[in-house]
């Protein structure tokens, strides 16, 4: 794991061929870098947007989950759709996933770097263990 300091380091499993990781703690905040629909061993699964909604959310939970987090840790979302049309399906799968949240959002269209139908990048509040 990439340590910076006890309070700065890496989190998750690095793509050796990108030039950042899942997510990095820095102090009592996790910054989970985009994530896309994945598996527990990594592999891209592609589905209809409730589907791949659904994967994303649950890589980010699998990250946090690395620190001790949960999804009610999470303080801010942001979401790229590759069509806005699938907003409501996205949101319908959102809000299941997130009921009970206190959690500041934005979503916007934007076409992918990869053929994904949603990617998420998401802050997190977890205090440090002393």
């Amino acid at each position: 794991m990439a340590r910076i300091s006890d309070q700065h380091y890496a989190i998750g499993k690095k793509n050796p061929n990108l030039p950042f990781h899942p997510a990095v703690r820095a102090g009592d905040y996790i910054y989970v870098s985009g994530q896309v629909s994945k598996d527990e061993n990594g592999n891209m699964m592609v589905g209809s947007i409730e589907e791949e909604t659904a994967g994303t959310i649950e890589a980010i939970q699998r990250i946090i989950a690395e620190e001790g987090a949960t999804l009610k840790d999470v303080v801010r979302v942001t979401t790229y759709l590759e069509d806005t049309r699938d907003f409501g399906r996205y949101n319908a799968v959102f809000k299941k996933y997130f009921e009970g949240c206190v959690i500041a959002r934005t979503t916007v269209e934007a076409k992918a770097a990869i053929c994904v139908r949603v990617e998420m990048e998401a802050i997190v509040y977890k205090p440090l263990e002393p």
